[in-house]
């Protein structure tokens, strides 16, 4: 009878309370785990300036104080204004979806009397507006949550840029990989974050920059608004700018705007439709692309995560998934 040898015994035991202490920290963190994401992130593209600086005599701390106070600026406050934009619009559309939706309605009865059926008698306008509002209120996230994550962000960064070295060494020391597979994982994550945080979106912002052109040239309310919706739809494979299009078409025909209407929508489908693929021809072959797939799901599992930020760090997180696995086959597969 074959027994278990006491140090496998002993091994697996260490490795489950392991593994339940990271769950349970993981658990804990998890609200504020975009902050963590995104001082890697941030981290991978301040790197060269910082080392830059330092080479020519910058004090580390002063260096990673000027980056930091950039960073807000350049990243930080523009974000900060396109959440609080989106939220007064979605505030300000559940408070009026009543209005909307039985505007809405009317044009759909117009509608039913040249094709000839009845479908606008089935849909109660007040559940809907409920829904809508409802739905449309729960997009806003939690203050406190969102000012603790950029606080451990800034946090994280300030410490990572100040102690390269030292964060290098202790990665390596802790790490359970090979030296070689460590630095294959440390140029895939730079390679998916050059990527996921600076290609798509360029990309996005490209296409959303053609989509004002087409809001202001038709006389589209908010054209503002309209530019970060489309902008925020292109990061999403199979969306793109129609989730900017749309809803400006609806809207605007609702107004009664008909010619405005159907000129935006023509303008979003054959104008900044065709106009993405030579977008992301332009900018993507400069960055490593990232396989649309990986992108969606990112997307989906990366916003109910982290909110507004999860279109980018979702893929990101995704990617960084698949990476181990495969540095797991390469250092533990069998060799055939």
């Amino acid at each position: 009878m074959k027994y278990i040898s006491q140090k496998i015994i002993n091994q697996l035991f260490l490795l489950l309370v392991i593994i339940c202490i990271a769950g349970l920290l993981v658990f804990e963190i998890a609200p504020y785990l975009s902050g963590v994401l995104g001082a890697i992130t941030i981290y991978v593209l301040l790197r060269k300036p910082m080392k830059k600086l330092v080479s020519k005599g910058w004090n580390p701390v002063l260096a990673a104080i000027v980056l930091l106070i950039l960073s807000i600026v350049c990243i930080l406050i523009p974000i900060s204004g396109i959440i609080l934009m989106i939220g007064n619009k979605v505030s300000n559309l559940g408070k009026n979806s009543q209005e909307i939706i039985n505007i809405l309605k009317n044009q759909l009865e117009k509608l039913e009397y040249y094709l000839g059926f009845d479908l606008s008698s089935r849909i109660d306008t007040s559940q809907l507006s409920t829904f809508v509002s409802d739905k449309l209120q729960s997009v806003a996230g939690s203050t406190f949550e969102i000012v603790l994550s950029v606080f451990i962000m800034y946090f994280l960064l300030y410490y990572m840029l100040t102690n390269r070295r030292k964060l290098r060494e202790t990665l390596y020391e802790y790490i359970p990989l090979a030296e070689d597979n460590i630095k294959i994982i440390s140029e895939d994550v730079v390679s998916m974050v050059r990527s996921n945080a600076i290609g798509i979106p360029l990309v996005a912002i490209a296409q959303g920059v053609i989509a004002i052109i087409g809001f202001f040239i038709f006389g589209i309310e908010n054209p503002v608004f309209w530019f970060v919706m489309v902008t925020i739809g292109s990061m999403i494979p199979f969306v793109g700018g129609m989730l900017g299009i749309i809803p400006a078409f609806i809207l605007t025909l609702a107004n009664g705007d008909a010619f405005q209407a159907w000129g935006i929508l023509l303008y979003g489908i054959i104008i900044v439709g065709s106009t993405d693929n030579l977008i992301r021809l332009f900018f993507l072959k400069r960055i490593d692309n990232v396989h649309p797939l990986i992108t969606l799901i990112g997307v989906i599992i990366g916003v109910p995560l982290f909110g507004f930020i999860g279109l980018i760090f979702g893929p990101l997180l995704l990617s960084l998934f698949l990476l181990i696995i495969k540095i797991y086959k390469n250092e533990y597969g069998e060799k055939i």
